[in-house]
């Protein structure tokens, strides 16, 4: 499902859509506004969202919704998501298509979840080390 965006189409102006599951515990869905904040930071792309797959808001039509409002006529959603599985491949990509609907001509594309990139490895070996850094007896 990933498609990769090499190259920029002339007069297109990307929106990107950070996308996590959404809780009931209000520290959870902050932890996706800091991703989201030092994603912005990066200076990758001007138009970048927050969104909640569901139980919080911004919904994903929000974000979208916000997107098209910056000038975005293609939104890319990350799925801030470990591994695959429903959300990713029906779930994300139907509540997005929901919500394209209500902006033609805009497009967009969903990225593959986290887990499937190599440096994920190195991600796990690091928290391990912090881990057993902090309980060292």
């Amino acid at each position: 499902m990933e498609t990769v965006v090499t190259e920029q189409r002339a007069n297109e102006i990307i929106g990107v859509i950070i996308v996590d599951h959404g809780s009931r515990r209000e520290a959870s869905n902050q932890m996706l506004l800091e991703i989201v904040d030092a994603f912005r930071k990066s200076g990758t792309y001007p138009i970048i969202e927050p969104a909640h797959m569901e139980l919080a808001e911004p919904s994903i039509a929000d974000a979208y919704d916000a997107c098209v409002q910056q000038g975005a006529t293609r939104i890319i959603v990350h799925p801030f998501f470990l591994l695959p599985g429903r959300h990713w491949d029906s779930d994300i990509p139907r509540l997005a298509a929901e919500a394209a609907a209500k902006h033609p001509p805009t497009s967009f594309l969903v990225t593959n979840p986290l887990g499937s990139h190599p440096l994920m490895i190195q991600i796990i070996s690091e928290r391990i080390s912090a881990c057993l850094e902090q309980n060292r007896e």
